[in-house]
């Protein structure tokens, strides 16, 4: 009789434990939370979203830090420019157009995730068929620019400065990059400069810029002129 009370009082506490499992709610971490930037926001990932579509001409206001409804609608006409969801709001898609980078999680070349992603995009719609010394050699002009005090210090403010590359204006740069160009722009933020330090690269098959011919040619890849 004894032992039945046992197993039956185990039972229950077993029981117990179970209903009581149903209802605890287990927090996701900050990795798994998804960061926004949005109206009422301030701090330096603020500027640096104010200054990039300043940079691009969706932004009139001042780049002060705080997320006002200029700032929104400067967000929403670049969300529509871009085909991205139109809310206002900096999520991890908006941002990872922009080249921005939510959480410091920069490597220790000094780029962020974003770059990354940015810049092999950008590699994908300038590069696409070109052969991999080829893809890392554009990207390695877009760091030169950042590096050159002639062009703006943000691998986004480089690639998204005006007339400066056909993939941006054409869209191609919204296309999804390949592996090789996922490659091509780490090999390049890894130090890789097969150009010797060139800023212009042009097809001379197809440029009609005049400016572009008077530039110094270094080395020819795959079908680019690579110039300084």
């Amino acid at each position: 009789m004894r032992r039945r009370k046992i197993v039956t009082a185990l039972l229950v506490f077993v029981m117990a434990v179970t209903a009581m499992t149903c209802f605890i709610v287990i927090p996701a971490s900050a990795s798994e939370e998804t960061a926004v930037v949005k109206s009422g926001s301030t701090g330096a990932t603020v500027k640096k979203i104010q200054q990039l579509l300043k940079n691009q001409g969706f932004y009139t206001g001042a780049v002060d830090g705080i997320y006002g409804s200029k700032t929104v609608a400067a967000v929403k006409a670049y969300q529509k420019r871009f085909g991205l969801t139109v809310d206002g709001i900096v999520g991890t898609k908006t941002a990872a157009y922009m080249g921005i980078s939510l959480s410091d999680n920069s490597s220790s070349s000094g780029y962020s995730s974003s770059d990354l992603y940015l810049l092999a995009r950008l590699v994908n719609g300038e590069a696409r068929g070109e052969p991999y010394t080829g893809q890392v050699a554009v990207a390695a002009v877009v760091l030169n620019r950042v590096k050159s005090a002639s062009f703006p210090n943000t691998v986004s403010g480089v690639i998204y400065q005006s007339n400066a590359f056909t993939s941006v204006s054409d869209g191609q740069i919204n296309l999804a990059p390949s592996e090789s160009a996922k490659k091509a722009a780490q090999d390049a933020m890894n130090g890789w400069d097969p150009t010797g330090g060139c800023l212009y690269f042009y097809n001379p098959a197809t440029s009609t810029s005049k400016w572009i011919w008077s530039r110094t040619v270094v080395v020819k890849i795959g079908k680019h002129n690579f110039a300084l």
